[in-house]
């Protein structure tokens, strides 16, 4: 990435312990406005704890992690929320007992825009994600009421609603099948059509390959590789770690 180009994430040297256990380990990238950067690895790689690192969930136990130049390490969540990052969870757990839109209200309340938004402009942005990510025809209904797909999409609107100039998703197309997943990844090149930056977390190749920019690739807590999808998919460190060393060494075996 261009020395010039403005950066809108910056992750150097991140590092989590907890305890004797490193269960992210020096971890450096950077992410450029516009971007759809893929995050990938195998389970208990430390994705999602790099991500609580970014969201103020989890602090930092070494190295930095800057926001539009702003340091996020002692920031506490609902405030960089605030300035402009939003998240999905890969476990999604709506408020059951409210109502699809009032769950995507209670996103539009914080976030970028919730310090300036009235109830009623809450409910009225809720509306417009919802029509975005087409659960509109629920709005009414209890969240607890959905599928696992509207369920994901609900997960999506709250982030949505949060007007977020950084996205993180995690693993949004888990349960997800066939014309879901393509239907789901139309939304992510829609969403950042509007602007937003996206960071997915995702263990569908098909996902990261067809919507990424770019890809980090983590292991044991550790960055192996970083590129563009197609040079990431054929590195020999990547598909030893989730394939194996053996299958590893005989794709090499077959490229000679």
């Amino acid at each position: 990435m261009s020395e010039s180009r403005e950066i809108m994430l910056k992750v150097q040297g991140a590092t989590k312990r907890y305890g004797g256990v490193t269960a992210v380990n020096d971890i450096s990238f950077e992410v450029g406005p516009g971007e759809i950067l893929g995050l990938i690895g195998p389970n208990g790689a430390g994705k999602t704890t790099l991500v609580n690192m970014i969201t103020g969930l989890a602090k930092p136990s070494s190295g930095t992690i800057r926001f539009r130049e702003a340091l996020l390490n002692e920031v506490p969540a609902h405030k960089i929320g605030a300035m402009g990052i939003a998240r999905t969870f890969q476990v999604v757990r709506p408020f059951q007992n409210l109502t699809v839109l009032e769950n995507v209200a209670v996103g539009a309340m914080y976030g970028a825009g919730g310090a300036k938004r009235a109830a009623s402009e809450a409910f009225k942005k809720a509306e417009e994600v919802l029509k975005f990510v087409g659960l509109d025809s629920r709005k009414d209904d209890q969240a607890d009421q959905l599928t696992i797909v509207g369920r994901k999409r609900l997960e999506l609107a709250k982030a949505l609603a949060m007007e977020p100039k950084l996205l993180l998703l995690d693993e949004v197309m888990a349960g997800l099948r066939g014309s879901e997943v393509d239907d789901a990844m139309t939304l992510i090149r829609q969403i950042n059509g509007r602007g937003i930056t996206v960071l997915v977390i995702e263990h569908v190749m098909k996902v990261i390959v067809g919507v990424c920019n770019r890809v980090v690739v983590l292991d044991y807590g550790r960055k192996i590789a970083e590129g563009v999808p197609s040079e990431v998919m054929n590195n020999p460190a990547v598909i030893e770690a989730y394939l194996g060393k053996k299958f590893a060494k005989t794709q090499e075996a077959q490229a000679e």
